[in-house]
């Protein structure tokens, strides 16, 4: 690598939504940033820039607003009021109603287009900030006091040096990969297939999950009356969905999901991704943090991902904000990876649990989480609790998500 590599404080592997949010978050701090993006602004490679939609939790709103960028995505947000879950061809269901929390909405949907424009141009106007896109990390060198990055953009090469390097380059972290940190893997064989659909009824700001035999069905509502889809299946039945036309489409979707919206009449382009739950070993080492995707990667099925993936940023910044003179030290590592493990600990191990509990097709452990479904719907201490972790305000919160500045 060069002799003479230009200086930043934090680099970042990875402009998708969680990396533009960190740099984002840092910018008002003053501290010199390089973002590094493979994927060029605005392309449908990019997932900011896709046809999907984010599920953001109350405690990611909050994020959102204190780093300045709800107000510009606030009018595209549609409100979850309530989440309804229920087991098809079975008696129990639950409820969670906001009203009932205290709160005007349990989270937000969001289209992954809006979220990233905005992002992007608060990197735009952010002087502090050097944005390279297309661009690709393509060695590193970890050290005691910096970490070297090289990065290749347009044929050219030119070497960073920083104090603190990132990781947000998703699950299939280049740089994670680069340190020889290995990652846990479990393919759940399922597939989820993802579109927006207008059904005939109004959704009523309610958040549908619906268990079936080939897998859930969750169904957000979202703005003009329309609803996205996450229909996990098989791999094999999957490809079949995905062979269909849009008539036929709406027509297998209302059979596994019912009529509780009535018949979907619409639907848009649909999308196909391989389900499975990754977590890397290590989530920190010497100079690097691993954050969003290339941390932890999870199963849709409650659409945590993104928002514990937030988390990872707002703790992020906000240790970065208090420990500039002594930025990416090994104390200052040990308390991010510290910090984080609870919150990771308890939503990985409740997103894939409902993963296992739901798909199970024995007789038994069907009745049995009917009889679980029926006293969550009565235990008003235990609707609290999945609130809070579904609203992402359980636990020790960074000051980002208490609506808090940094400093």
């Amino acid at each position: 690598m060069s002799d003479t590599p230009e200086r930043f404080d934090v680099l970042i592997a990875g402009g998708g939504m969680i990396g533009a949010s960190l740099a984002v978050a840092l910018a008002p701090l003053g501290l010199k940033v390089a973002l590094v993006e493979t994927a060029p602004f605005g392309s449908d490679a990019q997932p900011s820039f896709d046809e999907r939609t984010t599920a953001l939790s109350n405690g990611s709103r909050r994020i959102f607003e204190s780093i300045g960028i709800w107000p510009a995505v606030a009018s595209e947000a549609t409100s979850i009021r309530r989440i309804h879950v229920s087991d098809r061809g079975r008696f129990a269901f639950a409820r969670i109603d906001a009203a009932e929390q205290g709160v005007g909405a349990l989270g937000f949907v969001l289209a992954n287009r809006a979220l990233g424009a905005a992002l992007w141009q608060r990197l735009a106007a952010a002087a502090n900030i050097a944005t390279l896109c297309p661009a690709t990390v393509t060695r590193l060198k970890t050290g005691p006091a910096a970490v070297e990055i090289e990065v290749e953009q347009q044929a050219n090469c030119r070497t960073f040096s920083g104090r603190l390097l990132v990781a947000a380059d998703g699950a299939h972290s280049a740089v994670r990969r680069a340190l020889h940190i290995e990652a846990t893997t479990w393919d759940y064989a399922q597939v989820g297939v993802i579109t927006n659909v207008l059904p005939q009824k109004f959704h009523d700001h309610i958040a549908y999950e619906r268990f079936t035999p080939t897998g859930p069905i969750a169904l957000l509502p979202m703005n003009e009356g329309r609803c996205t889809v996450v229909w996990t299946l098989p791999e094999a039945r999957s490809r079949e969905v995905m062979q269909l036309d849009d008539a036929q489409f709406l027509r297998a979707l209302g059979e596994a999901f019912g009529t509780r919206l009535g018949r979907f009449t619409r639907a848009g382009r649909r999308h196909a991704y391989p389900l499975a739950l990754t977590r890397a070993d290590e989530q920190v080492a010497e100079r690097v943090v691993i954050i969003g995707n290339a941390a932890q990667g999870l199963h849709p099925i409650a659409g945590q991902g993104f928002n514990l993936g937030l988390r990872d940023v707002a703790t992020l910044a906000e240790l970065i904000a208090g420990e500039r003179a002594d930025l990416g030290s090994p104390a200052m590592l040990e308390r991010y990876r510290a910090w984080r493990a609870a919150d990771r600990r308890a939503v990985v191990a409740f997103t894939d649990g409902l993963v296992r509990l739901f798909g199970n097709p024995l007789a038994p452990v069907r009745g049995a989480r009917d009889l679980g479904l029926l006293a969550f719907d009565l235990c008003a201490p235990a609707k609290d609790a999945l609130s809070r972790l579904s609203m992402g305000i359980a636990g020790r919160l960074p000051r980002l998500a208490r609506g808090l500045p940094l400093a």
